[in-house]
């Protein structure tokens, strides 16, 4: 049965993209962010109820919380960049550079945390590198127009913040139990996402939404929300060994539905590109 919840929580993950560019068409990203953090932040604690862990929030030390919430911020950037690149970009280009996170994690931690690199994760990293390059167009960064441009920046800092909130999770949380840390993170993110839609003056726009983008921005949070559930279920029936490669088969999906719904298309170049981040993610696991 593990395996029928590993590969739910890759189908779910793969949704969670699709879905969320369909809810930014015309929604601000920041806006659908909030929105969906909301979602997502309801099945955290539902993750720490099943996993019995909420009564020890009164045992976290201070310096753990405080990187909680610093991961949290470092969170909070990586999906409010996530989202602005989707509604600038295409999901199949947008996707792959985001996915890159884990190899920049493990750069992260060899320049600041001294960590030693084994053969197989230099390789991987090295795979995944050249196959996001692959997949990238010079054509698709090099504009004349800003706007044309900038999808990448956004999704070069969802990577980087991403990875940022490895970092710091490895640095000061410790004693606490990762699904009430996750938890404890989304709520930080959720304040951190509606404060950016007051500040940046977009609360306005929340009265004029879309109902069927609204719609498909709850839906990506509850696809995000139920590939959770499904990797904790699979990762307590099942090795881990097994479970985790199966979850990263998710940009496999999202660029699989990019192309059936969406109709963006994969050059030859792209499909190697996508080979190598494919293998490039699975030799960094193994």
């Amino acid at each position: 049965m593990w395996i029928a919840y590993a590969w739910g929580s890759a189908l779910f993950a793969g949704l969670t993209a699709i879905l969320a560019k369909c809810g930014v068409r015309r929604t601000d990203s920041t806006v659908a962010t909030a929105i969906r953090t909301g979602v997502v932040l309801v099945f955290c604690w539902l993750m720490a109820f099943l996993a019995g862990s909420v009564g020890q929030i009164g045992q976290i030390g201070g310096k753990t919380l405080l990187f909680l919430l610093l991961s949290g911020l470092a969170t909070g950037a990586s999906w409010l960049c996530y989202f602005k690149a989707l509604q600038l970009g295409d999901v199949n280009k947008v996707t792959p550079i985001d996915k890159s996170s884990s190899a920049l994690t493990i750069l992260l931690a060899f320049l600041l945390l001294h960590e030693t690199v084994s053969l197989a994760k230099g390789l991987g990293a090295a795979l995944i590198a050249l196959g996001v390059w692959l997949m990238i167009e010079k054509k698709d960064v090099q504009t004349a127009q800003p706007q044309g441009r900038a999808w990448f920046f956004y999704a070069c800092g969802s990577a980087l913040f991403a990875s940022l909130t490895a970092i710091l999770g490895k640095i000061g949380i410790m004693g606490v139990e990762s699904n009430l840390g996750t938890a404890i993170r989304t709520a930080t993110v959720l304040v951190m996402a509606w404060a950016m839609v007051f500040l940046t003056g977009k609360g306005p726009a929340l009265k004029g939404l879309d109902k069927r983008e609204l719609g498909f921005i709850c839906l990506s949070g509850l696809a995000t929300g139920a590939s959770w559930l499904c990797y904790y279920r699979a990762l307590q029936q099942g090795p881990a060994s097994a479970v985790v490669p199966i979850d990263k088969m998710s940009v496999l999906i999202t660029v699989g539905f990019s192309c059936l719904v969406l109709h963006e298309k994969l050059s030859r170049r792209a499909l190697a590109g996508l080979a190598l981040l494919t293998a490039g993610t699975l030799a960094m696991i193994f």
